[in-house]
């Protein structure tokens, strides 16, 4: 277990304390971005969660979205009861998270954030997310991803 970094450490350690196994995969060549992603584990893109970190108002939220879907900034707003949402700089995502961008996981964060989850990610059997590094991922029912998250799924893109 020595060489899985810190971050994915949390990420598993979160998961098993409700309930969900995961195994990560990593690779090497990175997992940015969904196109990425999709390429080094052989999914579609849709099949890839985006967890975006955005401020409504004055909260910090979560968006887990498609990887072949966009946010839609005012659907996200509206469903987190706020008026404005707007991106937030890298450093108020890990202070938010405890993680760095690109390597955000659904849930296991450093702060308790509320969650919205898009509806076209329970089509999947399985969809893959970061697990706390670029390199790091997992795949899981997106069942089980909103139900560890906490998640609220609704219409929230674009």
């Amino acid at each position: 277990m020595s060489d899985i970094h810190p971050n994915v450490v949390r990420v598993m350690e979160a998961a098993r304390e409700r309930g969900l196994e995961i195994t990560t995969k990593r690779f090497p060549e990175g997992t940015k971005t969904a196109a990425d992603a999709a390429a080094a584990i052989g999914v579609s893109v849709g099949q890839i969660v985006k967890s975006l970190v955005f401020g409504v108002d004055t909260e910090i939220v979560m968006a887990l979205v498609s990887g072949s879907n966009q946010l839609d900034e005012k659907k996200l707003a509206l469903a987190a009861g706020g008026t404005k949402c707007s991106r937030v700089d890298a450093d108020a995502v890990r202070a938010a998270t405890g993680y760095p961008i690109g390597g955000v996981p659904p849930f296991g964060h450093s702060t308790q954030l509320r969650v919205f989850v898009d509806p076209d990610l329970l089509q999947y059997d399985e969809v893959w997310a970061a697990a706390g590094t670029w390199n790091d991922n997992f795949g899981a029912n997106p069942n089980d991803i909103v139900r560890v998250a906490g998640g609220v799924v609704t219409d929230i893109k674009r």
